[in-house]
């Protein structure tokens, strides 16, 4: 269990609070670098190309004759090897988009939430619907990480859904990511030195995956419903095709 300092709006430190465990998850650095990487890849268009040697504009005549020349063999101007020619095995101008499970990134995200609990980095600020200025948000943040300026260091603020108006009053900071706690992910947490969480949004962040896990649950029961649907529309089609049989049936002995 990790212990998360408590500060108010004023910088002053009133106490602790244990981590929740909705929240708390097991070190996983794999999972956590496969996650920041598709992040990174999704962050760029990718749409970056180059001219082939068929597309080049130059003369596609042989430079020289095959043989006799005492010089290597070469064909036209455009081939790769020379100065103005095309270019061998570039990009062509398709993104490749790379993608990861819901549950994984989730996953990811409390990885990183637990290890910045983990390194004393994560704190908790309580009574945040109270900041009213710019100002007042610059100086609970500078207090919070040890007298450092924000400006030399990154830091990320989770906020919660009914605390979102407190954004325009840290959208000006720089050096601060202001994320919703719906929005948040693993890039964001770990790559802060100092990460602030509204105390409703830690609540939430740990509801969100109790849903999650009534949402398992019950899937295996929609299963189950599932197919009693389908044996008994089977049964059904069967019980018509007999029917049918035997009117047919019936009619041609009445026709003998």
């Amino acid at each position: 269990m990790y212990k998360l300092s408590v500060y108010s709006i004023k910088g002053v430190k009133k106490g602790t609070i244990n981590l929740p465990k909705a929240v708390e998850e097991r070190s996983n650095l794999p999972l956590l670098a496969q996650a920041m990487r598709v992040y990174e890849d999704r962050q760029h268009p990718g749409l970056s190309r180059v001219k082939t040697r068929a597309e080049v504009r130059i003369s596609k005549r042989k430079i020289y004759r095959q043989k006799g020349t005492g010089g290597a063999r070469h064909g036209a101007k455009s081939a790769p090897i020379f100065v103005g020619g095309g270019v061998a095995h570039g990009p062509k101008g398709v993104k490749k988009i790379l993608r990861l499970p819901q549950q994984m990134k989730r996953k990811a995200m409390l990885v990183g939430l637990t290890s910045k609990a983990k390194e004393n980095h994560l704190v908790v600020v309580s009574g945040v619907s109270g900041i009213q200025k710019t100002k007042e948000a610059y100086a609970l943040i500078n207090k919070i990480n040890d007298g450092e300026e924000i400006i030399a260091a990154k830091c990320t603020f989770i906020i919660s859904e009914k605390n979102n108006l407190i954004y325009r009053y840290l959208r000006n900071i720089k050096n601060l990511n202001v994320v919703s706690s719906k929005d948040l992910n693993s890039y964001l947490t770990t790559n802060a030195k100092v990460t602030l969480i509204d105390e409703d949004a830690l609540s939430e962040i740990g509801g969100n995956q109790s849903v999650n896990a009534e949402k398992k649950e019950t899937k295996p029961e929609t299963k189950k419903v599932l197919k009693i649907a389908k044996t008994t529309k089977s049964k059904i089609v069967k019980k018509s095709m007999t029917r049918s049989n035997t009117k047919t049936v019936k009619k041609t002995t009445n026709k003998t």
